[in-house]
C-alpha cells in the first residue's frame, strides 16, 4: 500500500509554477484564435491550398531559429523581458499576416511569428525546470501540456465563434476575417505586459555564472553525443507526428466520414490526452524508468500507426488502437524534457531546451513537405512513414542506451 501511496503523491506546487501554468494556459488560447478561420482567410486572397504547408513550414522554421537564440538570450539576461518581445513580435506577424495580403509577405510574417512565439514556447519550460524539484519534473511538465492542450482547445472554438456570433459581429465586425487576426494580436500584447509583471524577475539562487551569448552559442557545439542522437531521434519522432496529425482528417475525408464524425474524433483524442497527462504521466514518472519507457512507446508507436489504417473498420481501430498511441505521444513529451533538463547546468536551461525546440520544430518544417508529397503518390505512404520515423527513433535510442549502459 505504501508503495501505491507513493505513486499517486501529488507534487507541491510553488506560485512561480502556478503562474507559468495560467499564463501558458491562457496564452494557447490567444495562439489559437486564428486556426479556425486561416483557410477560409486565405482562400479570399486567392491563394493555391499549397501554400498552407509553406505557411506551416514558415513559422516552423521561425521556431527553429528562434528557439536558441531566445533560449541563451534567457539564460543571460532577465526571461521576462525576452518572452515578452518575443509575444509582440508574435503579435506583429500574425497582424500583418492577415492585413498585408500579399503572398510574399504573408510567406515572410509567418517566419516572424515563428520566431517570436518560439520566444515563450522554450524560456516557459525553462523556468518549469528551475522551479521544479528534479522529481517532480515530469508530472510538472506533463500538467503544464494538459492546460496548454485545454487553451488550444478554447482558442479554437472561440476562433469559430467570434466569426460566427452575431453580437461580436455587430460590435466587433468579426464576420471581417481579418479581425479575429487583430484581436487576438492586441490580446497577445496585452499578455506580453501581464507576464512581465506576474512572472519573478530572479531565478534560483546559484553561485554559477551565467554563460554570455557567445558563450551559449559555443555551448551548443560542444553538446554530448548521446544527447544530440538524442535530438535527432526528436526531429524524426515530430515530423511522423506531424504527419499523422496533418493528415489524418484529410484522410477521413477522403473516406466519406462525415465532419460530426471528424469533430468527435478529434475531441475525443483531446481528451484521452488530457486525462493522460493528469493520471498516466505522474504514475510513469514515479517509476524512475524514464528511458526504458521513451524506447518501449517509439517501438509501440510504429506499430500501432502501421496496421491502423490499414484496418478495414478504421473508426473502430481510431478509437481503439490510435488512442493508445495518443496516451504514448502524451507520455512521450515530459519523458524527453525531463531527460534533455538532466544533462543541463544550473544556469542554461534556456540554452538546450531552445536547442531541443529547434530540433522538434525542424521535424515540422519537412513533416508536411514530405507529407504532401507521399499523399499525393498514395495516402497510405503518409502513416508508413510515420511508422518508419518512429521506427528509426526507437534504433537511435537503443543506440544511445547501450552507449550509456557501457
Amino acid at each position: 500500500m505504501k508503495t501505491i501511496k507513493n505513486i499517486f503523491t501529488v507534487p507541491k506546487l510553488n506560485k512561480e509554477i502556478i503562474v507559468i501554468f495560467i499564463l501558458a494556459g491562457i496564452q494557447a488560447i490567444y495562439n489559437n484564435l486564428g486556426h479556425p478561420v486561416t483557410p477560409k482567410l486565405v482562400k479570399t486572397f486567392d491563394i493555391p491550398d499549397i501554400y498552407f504547408g509553406i505557411f506551416f513550414a514558415a513559422m516552423s522554421l521561425g521556431l527553429t531559429i528562434g528557439a536558441p537564440i531566445w533560449g541563451i538570450l534567457g539564460d543571460k539576461f532577465d526571461k521576462r523581458v525576452f518572452i515578452s518581445l518575443g509575444l509582440i513580435v508574435y503579435a506583429i506577424g500574425q497582424y500583418l499576416f492577415a492585413y498585408s495580403g500579399n503572398l510574399y509577405i504573408m510567406i515572410g510574417v509567418r517566419f516572424i511569428s515563428g520566431f517570436g512565439v518560439s520566444a515563450s514556447l522554450t524560456l516557459y519550460i525553462s523556468h518549469i525546470l528551475e522551479f521544479t524539484e528534479r522529481k517532480d519534473r515530469s508530472t510538472v511538465l506533463a500538467w503544464n501540456a494538459a492546460l496548454m492542450m485545454v487553451g488550444t482547445s478554447i482558442g479554437y472554438f472561440l476562433g469559430g465563434f467570434l466569426h460566427q456570433n452575431t453580437f461580436f459581429i455587430r460590435q466587433l465586425n468579426t464576420d471581417d476575417l481579418r479581425v479575429i487576426f487583430l484581436i487576438q494580436s492586441v490580446l497577445i500584447v496585452g499578455h506580453a505586459f501581464v507576464g512581465f509583471f506576474l512572472l519573478s524577475k530572479d531565478k534560483k539562487e546559484t553561485t554559477l555564472k551565467s554563460p554570455s551569448f557567445i558563450d551559449g552559442l559555443k555551448n551548443i557545439r560542444k553538446l554530448n553525443l548521446q544527447l544530440f542522437i538524442f535530438f535527432i531521434s526528436l526531429t524524426l519522432i515530430s515530423l511522423g507526428a506531424i504527419n499523422i496529425s496533418k493528415f489524418i482528417e484529410v484522410y477521413m475525408n477522403e473516406l466519406s466520414y462525415t465532419p460530426l464524425q471528424i469533430g468527435q474524433f478529434v475531441g475525443a483524442t483531446g481528451i484521452v490526452s488530457l486525462l493522460a497527462s493528469i493520471f498516466v504521466v505522474p504514475v510513469l514518472a514515479k517509476l524512475k524508468k524514464d528511458f526504458p519507457l521513451m524506447i518501449v512507446v517509439q517501438a509501440l508507436s510504429a506499430i500501432i500507426i502501421f496496421i491502423v489504417f490499414r484496418s478495414n473498420q478504421l473508426m473502430l481501430t481510431l478509437y481503439t488502437f490510435f488512442m493508445l498511441y495518443v496516451v504514448l505521444k502524451t507520455v512521450y513529451r515530459p519523458l524527453e524534457q525531463n531527460y534533455i533538463a538532466t544533462h543541463a547546468k544550473d544556469n542554461e536551461y534556456g540554452t538546450l531546451m531552445g536547442l531541443r525546440q529547434a530540433f522538434f520544430s525542424l521535424g515540422l518544417v519537412f513533416g508536411p513537405l514530405i507529407g504532401g508529397v507521399l499523399y499525393e503518390i498514395k495516402p497510405l505512404w503518409v502513416f508508413d512513414f510515420s511508422a518508419l520515423m518512429f521506427v528509426v527513433a526507437f534504433i537511435l535510442l537503443l543506440i544511445i542506451r547501450k552507449k550509456a549502459l557501457k
